[in-house]
């Protein structure tokens, strides 16, 4: 439709001459199971009398449409996607009557009905631009306004929005009608509605400043899973950590505070103000380590950081998205180091998020920190590793750079002066500078609007007695940016046990740094640059310090700087410096002694992506069968009922290729074989379940009786992405046709089918889907949802015809420069994971 796709031209324009009061939804959610009527009564100001501008509205049936004293025809004024407002007055009403569209996609209203009990739940998700898929408005984040909701539904529901309830009152037999306060000035994509019959805990919060009431929300399937007594642990030792004088310092200032965990949830989380939802998967249902605890922690406290960074002062066009992002990725670390139990969360941090960063910016679709965002497509694919993970270690560099107090006293300064405001790049530099004193104009230039990374090498020349006489550290990549950064020197203490014997700290820029302190020393074992993790970079290892990562890093005794060598390593590995294979035994070398189980899952999925991507496909099943018998020695030698052991299961349930290792899962799933401690619960379940669907050793009646002991929406997931690896002819086919050709499956069926279908023991079985994919791409992109549309283009690239051939087709694809950009970064993007593989794959061979 001509005005999906908003521009930020046309956003500019439109908030230029208007400006909204406020917003009265009333929502009627017992009129069907497709459709629910939407009601809005819009209050805004022109200034520019008799000038015409737009609303927006994505419903199948819009109803009425008044502007002021005009009734307009809706045949006439609406297109699909936009109500043209033609002569607009000095002050404005419009009223707006359609019915909208439930959603199965996870954008706009997504309706679930629950499997376990029938129950049916409804939620909003609109980042960042599908509110008008619930009620009518002004969808752009600098048309702030305030927002009264009301909401019928059936009344043994729970409903809940941004704001406290006010009122609630029967309207008919079985139903009732909710109301709700206005809520504070915020943007529409932060407006929040959650109903249905969920399972609700309470709490409150207190202290000097604020009295929160608290509540947490889940299915009811769910409920005895739900760990109320934790979460809102987290949730206290966050607000008091963001209350706290030292850092933000302003009372949390949306009034209550719900956090809803719903079903098939396309992101981790989403803050809006007063209703923040979370994906249900939070819930945990079978055993996870503390690593997922830890993960889930830093979510919670990611999107509280939202409150003051994107709801109190939120980014005036998407181009500043990182003005949210960035600072709440920085901030929900931050909060989960000094508030919680995990107080060395930046090891997870260095090796998990980081990771991310540097895979997308090395993409030939990087951009800078603050983006270039020029309509609605562009800023739905720049959620991404940039934004998030860069922009937060970068953020931790500016911290080392003007130091943590001033860095806080900025950030209140910035809430005071912007307070339900809209904001850009300019205004929180400004606060930053006014209160450290320094100019960071050089310093944004250098990290916030220029793409790619640096490389540090370090260069150390040492005499005949093994005394260091000269030490550099070159910077590689442009531009050249100024980091600060922290050089570790590590040596055995006599106890066989690698530890800092010492530390500089020290300012690189250009090309080569000359480091004089560290001349006169005894050459150490290892030499670490970027110790600590203060700036954002790869880095590379000398040959001595190279020996000792492979021979002695689980001897490493500090756990981030052990992070920061298997980040290094994983970069060396995708960068076709390091042979694919080399790294898996460096994991079965090390991992086995590393006591953060985050890191050990990290790197165990690593390794498996290695032998997945990275591998000479001549050595690859050898490789896995050697991944395979590692992980099932580390499962049996693991501590009884451990995180560790767990996480060698997962890796061996994945990774079994061998007869005798199928033969295991089997018994491991029926019972006739048991390891001390380790209980085979329904996730575990599925998960070996799915690697047999692979191998040819579960059937579709096999996967059927499996569902059978676990028929709730997860089982129901999982079973279809084990029926779409079973790999015959026919099966496959009716897994391409459910996602490609249908749009029938809802978004967490779509992501389970695909991940199934690519999962195949034979990838050439795959190749006739390969021309399919490329004739389907601009239909798909044409026809669904961009959040499902993502996902296929994204999933179902041919990877399993990895070839130079690939590269060519997709090339010849690409070069018809008329195709949509959002679609051509997506496949782009896809074709450079494919060509790193290939120059990955052919330096494995070479080992």
């Amino acid at each position: 439709m001509p005005g999906k796709n908003l521009t930020r031209d046309e956003a500019r324009e439109r908030a230029r001459i208007i400006a909204v009061d406020s917003y009265d939804v009333a929502l009627d959610l017992t009129s069907g199971t497709r459709t629910f009527r939407s009601e809005t009564v819009i209050r805004f100001t022109c200034a520019e009398p008799g000038a015409a501008s737009f609303a927006d509205l994505l419903a199948p049936e819009v109803r009425e449409v008044r502007l002021n004293d005009r009734v307009l025809d809706p045949a006439v004024v609406f297109d699909g996607a936009r109500i043209a407002l033609e002569d607009l007055a000095a002050e404005n009403v419009l009223r707006v009557v359609a019915d909208c569209a439930y959603s199965h996609t996870g954008q706009g209203l997504h309706r679930f009905e629950d499997p376990a009990d029938g129950s049916v739940y409804t939620y909003t998700h609109f980042e960042p631009a599908d509110a008008r898929r619930l009620y009518a408005n002004f969808e752009q984040p600098d048309l702030k306004a305030s927002f009264t909701f009301s909401v019928i539904a059936p009344e043994e529901w729970t409903v809940v929005s941004n704001a406290a309830e006010s009122a609630r009152e029967p309207v008919g037999p079985g139903v009732a009608r909710w109301r709700f306060e206005p809520t504070k000035r915020i943007s529409t994509y932060i407006t929040a509605l959650a109903a249905g019959d969920y399972h609700v805990v309470r709490d409150v919060y207190e202290d000097d400043g604020a009295t929160i009431p608290l509540a947490l929300l889940c299915r009811r399937s769910l409920a005895e899973h739900l760990d109320a007594e934790r979460l809102f642990g987290q949730t206290k030792a966050g607000f008091a950590f963001y209350h706290r004088a030292d850092r933000f310092a302003l009372p949390y200032p949306f009034g209550k505070y719900d956090q809803v965990f719903v079903p098939e949830y396309n992101i981790g989380a989403m803050e809006n103000p007063g209703c923040v939802t979370f994906r249900d998967e939070y819930v945990f249902r079978s055993k996870v380590t503390e690593a997922s605890y830890e993960g889930r922690a830093n979510t919670l406290l990611h999107e509280m950081a939202h409150m003051w960074f994107g709801d109190l002062v939120t980014m005036t066009w998407w181009d500043d998205l990182w003005l949210k992002e960035s600072f709440a990725d920085y901030m929900g670390t931050a909060a989960v180091a000094e508030a919680t139990e995990y107080a060395d969360s930046w090891v997870s941090f260095a090796v998990r998020r980081k990771a991310w960063a540097y895979r997308q910016d090395q993409l030939p679709t990087t951009h800078p920190i603050v983006a270039d965002i020029r309509d609605l497509e562009d800023a739905m694919l720049n959620f991404d590793g940039i934004t998030y993970a860069k922009g937060a270690s970068v953020l931790k560099q500016l911290v080392s750079y003007v130091g943590k107090d001033a860095f806080y006293a900025g950030s209140r300064r910035y809430f005071a002066q912007h307070a339900y405001g809209n904001t850009g790049l300019h205004d929180l530099l400004s606060a930053l500078e006014a209160e450290s004193g320094r100019d960071l104009s050089t310093w944004s230039k250098a990290w916030l609007e220029t793409t790619g990374m640096n490389r540090l090498v370090p260069e150390i020349a040492v005499d005949a007695s093994g005394t260091v006489t000269a030490f550099a550290v070159r910077q590689e990549g442009e531009p050249l940016r100024p980091h600060r950064v922290a050089i570790g020197c590590y040596a055995d203490d006599g106890s066989g046990v690698l530890v800092r014997t010492h530390r500089v700290e020290a300012d690189i820029a250009g090309a080569r740094t000359e480091i004089p302190e560290l001349a006169g020393r005894a050459r150490p074992a290892l030499v670490l640059l970027n110790d600590d993790d203060l700036t954002y970079c790869k880095i590379a290892f000398d040959d001595v310090s190279a020996d000792a990562v492979s021979a002695r890093l689980s001897d490493v005794r500090d756990p981030l700087a052990r992070a920061l060598v298997w980040s290094a390593m994983w970069n060396l590995t995708r960068d076709a410096e390091l042979p694919a294979r080399e790294f898996v035994q460096l994991v079965l070398r090390h991992a086995a002694r590393e006591t953060r189980v985050a890191v050990v899952q990290m790197v165990l999925e690593q390794a498996e992506s290695a032998l997945d991507n990275y591998a000479d496909p001549a050595w690859r099943e050898e490789g896995r069968a050697i991944l395979a018998a590692g992980a099932l020695r580390e499962l049996r030698a693991a501590a009884p009922g451990s995180d560790h052991q767990l996480a060698w299961a997962r890796c061996f349930g994945r990774a079994a290729v061998s007869e005798a290792d199928l033969r295991f899962l089997r018994g491991l799933l029926s019972g006739d074989e048991t390891v001390d401690g380790l209980t085979v619960d329904k996730e575990l379940t599925w998960l070996m379940t799915e690697t047999l669907a692979v191998r040819g050793a579960a059937d579709i009646g096999y996967i059927d009786a499996t569902l059978a002991h676990d028929d709730t929406a997860a089982g129901r997931q999982h079973a279809a992405a084990c029926r779409a690896a079973v790999d015959t002819v026919d099966n496959k086919a009716e897994a391409w046709r459910s996602v490609v050709e249908s749009d029938d499956l809802p978004n967490a069926m779509v992501d389970a089918v695909i991940r199934g279908f690519t999962r195949t023991s034979d990838p050439a079985g795959l190749s006739p889907y390969t021309e399919p994919y490329f004739a389907a791409l601009e239909r798909v992109w044409n026809e669904r949802s961009i959040e499902i549309a993502r996902r296929i283009v994204v999933g179902l690239y041919p990877m399993w015809d990895n070839s130079p051939e690939l590269l060519r087709r997709t090339d010849d694809w690409l070069a018809d420069d008329r195709r949509a950009p959002a679609l051509r970064r997506l496949v782009l993007e896809r074709r450079d994971d494919a060509a790193r593989a290939l120059r990955a794959r052919a330096r494995d061979a070479r080992a």
